[in-house]
């Protein structure tokens, strides 16, 4: 592909001329390709994924009909433009020890790392891909709900001013995070403390469903049908929340009526300290993730 070529497309026209790779095949890459590739921002042929385990890789994304799989993570990156870097914080450091001897990857400084690793700071980034020569980083904080194009992302620029080539693929990037869903960029110090809300929310919510399906299945309502109908309801609560542009205590006040059933189910949740239990729960899942920086 020509660089000109790159530097004059749009960011759609441009992630459909380049390749991806994922550094790890694990549950966020998978979400982030299915979203991708469901959406038909990306094809499964742009797409190069490693991990340690190739068999299991095979499984697992041959459900995308993504085959270009392997162990060597200095092939993906030199055969990559935008590189996901997926694996877990604690293993970032036999990561690196992977890619050293690596600087006869041609043009780093054209490529585009981007992080996905919670509490990982750019500073180390940096300092532990020194054997990468002038690769620039995004760092990032997604969720699992991009494989259904409603995710949510919070990202940051690791330089500031580069190439042309990496200027179309940082907004590249921008494209895809906001094709599955909302993406906000923002100050580095600001994912921290983001990360217990959008990065670890989806957990929580789910467990409110489960709850919810649980309530049903104790009133006499039938498993299958009860997640269903728990799941819709606190979709179409979210759905309302982002439409109306209302305030979320607006609309319970909407659905409580005097006296009513709601309102005594509301009391409840009040003395079972709903609110303040999962305010703690960003609280200390933000704090989690600065102690793993």
């Amino acid at each position: 592909m020509e660089s000109q070529q790159k530097m004059s497309s749009t960011p759609k026209e441009h992630v459909s001329n380049v390749n991806i790779g994922f550094i790890g095949g694990g549950n966020m890459a998978y979400a982030i390709a299915a979203g991708l590739i469901n959406k038909g921002v990306l094809k499964p042929q742009q797409i190069m994924v490693s991990a340690t385990n190739l068999d299991n890789l095979r499984k697992r994304w041959e459900r995308l009909l993504v085959d270009r799989l392997t162990v060597d993570n200095v092939e993906v990156i030199r055969k990559s433009d935008i590189v996901f870097l997926c694996v877990k914080p604690h293993i970032l450091p036999i990561c690196r020890r992977s890619m050293e001897g690596s600087s006869n990857i041609p043009d780093c400084n054209t490529k585009l790392m981007v992080s996905i690793l919670a509490g990982v700071t750019l500073e180390r980034l940096y300092n532990e891909f020194s054997c990468l020569p002038n690769i620039p980083f995004v760092r990032t904080m997604p969720n699992t709900p991009m494989q259904v194009g409603a995710g949510c992302t919070i990202f940051c620029a690791g330089f500031d001013h580069h190439n042309a080539t990496v200027e179309a693929h940082y907004n590249a990037t921008k494209f895809m995070f906001n094709q599955l869903g909302l993406a906000y960029e923002v100050r580095e110090e600001q994912i921290d403390n983001m990360t217990g809300l959008t990065g670890c929310g989806p957990a929580f919510v789910y467990q409110i469903i489960e709850a919810l399906a649980d309530g049903g299945v104790k009133q006499g309502i039938p498993r299958e049908m009860a997640i269903k109908m728990a799941a819709q309801t606190v979709l179409g609560a979210a759905k309302t929340v982002l439409e109306t542009g209302k305030h979320p205590a607006v609309l319970k006040d909407e659905v409580c009526s005097p006296g009513g059933a709601t309102i005594h189910g509301v009391h409840e949740l009040e003395k079972g300290a709903v609110r303040a239990t999962l305010i703690t729960a960003v609280e200390k899942s933000s704090a989690r993730a600065k102690e793993l920086s």
